[in-house]
């Protein structure tokens, strides 16, 4: 797709922070961002991962600005947000990714470790978040977004931290968008809701199970999900975005049918999450330290070759206004030769 199919309006040279720019769907949106001229800052831990990153960002056409930051650390994020607009300009749109987690069933996972995924994912998205309308709302501009999963309405196991933490931003996101709402305020907030991924986190994750983490399938890739978050920000007047079918047959079905969901989930999703080798003593964690300090994962994980580029869902989700009209259009069509074969 060319620049000018996929950029609205003034969308070059936009000052966009992304946080967990380092790797998988936020390495994909800081890159997908370059490519329409934007100045991106790319907020992360790791050096090697998030030169790499502002790398792709310069090599899509963009400028880059890449910040080792730890985004639990609600001072740093500050600090960041202020050399941000300093260096790059007003910020335009922050899209806050960055997450850590532990797979593991409840009982094998340490109350610090807990914490610590808390602190990164959940309070992660709301110092990030909180940085970002302190410089939109004195101006009543700026798009938040913010990139939930499938998993912030529906908990599945041997993911508890991960889940809890969406569920949590889930909460925070409607609260605060009912109160922009209620001020008028010209600040937008929305989430987009993910399906499975390949990225590099099932490589890097903290993981008690006996063999390497998965993620469900189907599975995307990370470009896909980046796809949804960029239109998300430039649509941001919608409450949430879902990427992929799988993510909609999960929330319908966690909607409808939560009990059986329940009992479906207890009876696959043990070996659904699991890949079929064992787990290296010698994988990185980046729970507690990051894992692309001295090394680069880009974007993808391993599973490629079960990856899929398309999401036939996100562009009928993108253009519902087109297909509702083929829909209307095709209704009056078959009513016109019915009432045609009536008169014979």
């Amino acid at each position: 797709m060319s620049r000018t199919q996929s950029s609205p309006a003034g969308a070059d040279g936009q000052v966009v922070v992304v946080t967990g720019a380092s790797g998988g769907v936020g390495r994909a949106t800081a890159r997908a961002f370059g490519a329409r001229g934007a100045r991106v800052a790319l907020v992360a831990r790791g050096e090697e991962g998030l030169a790499r990153a502002a790398d792709d960002v310069r090599d899509a056409g963009g400028t880059a600005l890449p910040l080792d930051i730890d985004v639990s650390d609600h001072t740093a994020v500050d600090a960041a947000a202020e050399r941000i607009e300093r260096e790059l300009g007003p910020i335009s749109v922050w899209v806050n990714v960055a997450f850590s987690t532990v797979f593991a069933p409840v009982n094998e996972v340490r109350a610090e470790e807990f914490r610590r995924a808390t602190e990164v994912t959940y309070l992660g998205f709301v110092h990030g978040t909180l940085a970002a309308l302190r410089h939109m709302e004195p101006r009543d501009a700026g798009t938040i977004v913010q990139v939930g999963s499938a998993l912030a309405y529906r908990g599945i196991p041997l993911q508890a931290a991960y889940c809890a933490a969406k569920h949590a931003i889930q909460g925070f996101n409607e609260s605060l968008r009912c109160e922009l709402l209620h001020a008028k305020s010209g600040v937008s907030v929305t989430m987009v809701q993910l399906p499975g991924l390949n990225t590099p986190q099932f490589t890097w994750v903290k993981s008690r199970l006996p063999h390497n983490p998965r993620p469900v399938a189907p599975v995307y890739q990370p470009e896909v999900a980046a796809r949804g978050v960029l239109y998300a920000a430039d649509h941001p007047r919608r409450r949430e975005y879902w990427v992929g079918g799988s993510t909609v047959g999960t929330l319908l079905g966690d909607k409808f049918a939560p009990g059986l969901l329940d009992r479906y989930l207890a009876r696959t999703a043990f070996k659904g999450q699991q890949a079929d080798h064992d787990r290296a003593p010698s994988q990185p964690d980046n729970l507690w330290k990051p894992a692309d300090q001295q090394q680069d994962y880009g974007a993808h994980g391993e599973f490629d070759d079960e990856a899929t580029k398309r999401s036939y869902q996100l562009w009928a989700s993108h253009h519902h206004g087109l297909l509702a009209a083929l829909g209307t259009a095709a209704a009056a069509a078959g009513a016109a030769a019915v009432a045609r074969t009536v008169r014979r």
